[in-house]
């Protein structure tokens, strides 16, 4: 049986309270801090399909807004704002449900302030970091200082990618992670794009590839809670 919760908290002294859901199957293994991208907030249908997917594998998840979507603005908050929001997800997830591993990550720029949060040292309850899509670049960029601050990440992480995903060319990605102490967990789908979708020409649906990424998260995530 699943459990879905609305609640909300204050992401920093100085903004309102932004909007969560927990969603927690019965005997859940872990609970997974789940952040948005940076263009579509917690209720979109992809952040929806993965959290009843990682639910239907034991996996609770923890949605939240951050401010700038929260008021439905367009553009996100300042770094800083996310960050400190990433961190009070967090801990209230951890308040809410004290009793189960904790694992952190998200979408895109969500994966991206969570694994900044940690290289702070902000998440100190976090067994783990895993990523929907980490944005190395800007689309058909070729700068890598977005992953810089992964160098100061001690957690094992897990990156879920796509071969045609144009804000992370694999051949920038998978050398930089390579050098990374504990090395990361790379699962990379052929011709699947940012927004985890793969071309007709490859005989798979969107559907059978988030069942893949998802399953690939479920055995990361239970390694990560072993150790």
């Amino acid at each position: 049986m699943l459990h879905t919760s609305d609640h909300s908290f204050v992401p920093t002294k100085s903004l309102g309270e932004v909007s969560a859901i927990l969603l927690r199957p019965d005997a859940a293994k872990s609970l997974y801090v789940f952040a948005h991208g940076a263009g579509a907030g917690m209720r979109h249908s992809f952040m929806e399909a993965v959290s009843y997917r990682l639910a239907s594998r034991r996996i609770a998840t923890f949605r939240f807004q951050f401010p700038y979507m929260e008021v439905e603005r367009k553009v996100p908050d300042p770094a800083p704002v996310l960050v400190d929001c990433v961190r009070s997800a967090v801990n209230e997830a951890s308040h809410l449900v004290p009793d189960i591993p904790l694992v952190a990550g998200g979408k895109s720029m969500g994966g991206r302030m969570t694994s900044t949060a940690a290289s702070r040292g902000f998440l100190p309850d976090v067994l783990g970091l895993a990523f929907f899509g980490f944005p190395l670049h800007p689309p058909g960029g070729t700068s890598t200082e977005r992953a810089d601050h992964l160098a100061h990440v001690n957690l094992p992480m897990l990156f879920l990618q796509g071969t045609r995903d144009r804000l992370a060319d694999l051949k920038l990605l998978t050398p930089l992670l390579a050098d990374l102490k504990p090395c990361p967990t790379v699962h990379v789908v052929h011709d699947m794009d940012h927004g985890f979708h793969v071309a007709k020409r490859t005989g798979r649906t969107n559907e059978e590839v988030l069942d893949e990424v998802c399953d690939g998260f479920c055995h990361w995530c239970d390694r990560v809670v072993r150790s």
